[in-house]
């Protein structure tokens, strides 16, 4: 399985960005994807958005109403819209693959990982 991000970049304040990600060697169709942020100087990885197969998704709600995940099962792509983006946003975005069809929130419980994207949001 490979998973591969792209997008990011420096966003101003306010600013949105569309992140995307590119699934292979599995079909996106049968599990959950996580989007997750590691802020600069944290160890761990938190999530922010969780598209679930059957199209559920879930957000947290330090990102709710701000960032929306979608997937097209098809295209076996995923993309994180990022909207209103705030300075503590700034951080490596990673996709990942999970075995679960629920949604899952901790890193544990992803097995395949992309090689992240950055993400500055400053002036």
């Amino acid at each position: 399985s490979q998973v591969v991000e792209s997008g990011g970049g420096l966003v101003q304040p306010g600013g949105s960005t569309t992140l995307s990600c590119a699934v292979a060697g599995f079909s996106l169709e049968h599990y959950s994807v996580g989007w997750f942020r590691q802020a600069p100087g944290k160890e761990h990885k938190e999530v922010t958005c969780v598209s679930r197969p059957e199209g559920g998704t879930y957000c947290a709600d330090s990102v709710k109403g701000r960032f929306t995940v979608s997937r097209d099962n098809a295209k076996n792509m995923l993309w994180l819209q990022m909207n209103n983006l705030k300075p503590e946003d700034t951080g490596v975005y990673y996709c990942a693959e999970s075995h679960y069809t629920m949604t899952v929130i901790t890193e544990d419980m992803y097995e395949t990982w992309g090689q992240g994207t950055r993400v500055t949001v400053s002036t």
